[in-house]
């Protein structure tokens, strides 16, 4: 099955103009783009641009409000109600969510716990749309210190125990080299409970072909699975943001 790649306009085309950033997307080839808070953007304008050019919208984000801590559960729950109103009128299939830092304070089976009530509390709300909340594992020791979700292992066994089939795990390919490695492994073992990917090279976040992730034998083997969403690049570009792009379009 051929994977279908999308951009992260927000990444690839940093302090772009949002319509023009779409254009880039359309201009080279993509069928996808995807972006971080819909909040921030002019929605009207970015369905406006992904009709003119016939694209996708693959994934955005829900509010940034922690899962891991009870006490503001009813905070994320109302910021995802307001996300699943903004995916409905974009059309788009998945909301990725973070899940918020370690909380020194509490014990770590209750941060658990926690994040299974507020998923399950979410699953209710996600009954009879198309949209999947993804939650998403992110390195401690790079680039987000003191998050909460670090090994994918835990995050699909918090989706094992939401048992909801709106509610996955954004998988992100970069953090998850960082974190743990066996990589492919990991995918494939665990690919029905993946609802995105996300990828850049490692180290320093560029390109996928820059540094030590061999993503032809990862892209190979996603290909082999019944896998059908998107493969989000996101990451910041080196060099010519359009050069790596074309050049990336090549392993898909």
């Amino acid at each position: 099955m051929n994977l279908k790649p999308s951009i992260c306009i927000d990444a690839l085309f940093e302090g772009t103009p949002t319509a023009e950033a779409i254009a880039l997307v359309a201009k080279l080839g993509y069928p996808a783009f995807e972006f971080w808070m819909w909040w921030e953007k002019d929605l009207p304008q970015v369905m406006q641009a992904r009709d003119a050019h016939s694209l996708k919208i693959a994934a955005c984000c829900t509010k940034f409000v922690s899962l891991v801590d009870a006490q503001v559960r009813d905070l994320y729950l109302e910021g995802l109600q307001e996300s699943i109103a903004a995916a409905k009128q974009l059309d788009c299939p998945v909301l990725i969510s973070q899940v918020g830092d370690f909380l020194p304070e509490v014990d770590l089976e209750d941060q658990h716990d926690s994040l299974v009530a507020g998923l399950k509390a979410a699953a209710k709300m996600l009954e009879g749309t198309n949209i999947t909340l993804a939650i998403e594992p992110l390195n401690e020791q790079v680039d987000h210190a003191g998050y909460y979700l670090v090994e994918s292992d835990e995050a699909f066994e918090i989706v094992e125990k939401v048992a909801s089939p709106n509610v996955k795990v954004t998988f992100d390919i970069y953090h998850q080299q960082i974190s743990e490695g066996h990589l492919i492994h990991n995918i494939t073992s665990n690919i029905e409970k993946i609802a995105h990917f996300h990828a850049a090279g490692n180290p320093g976040r560029h390109e996928l072909n820059l540094g030590e992730i061999h993503y032809p034998a990862i892209i190979e083997a996603i290909q082999k699975t019944d896998y059908d969403g998107y493969f989000g690049l996101e990451y910041w570009p080196e060099a010519d943001a359009e050069t790596g792009l074309l050049e990336a379009k090549l392993l898909f």
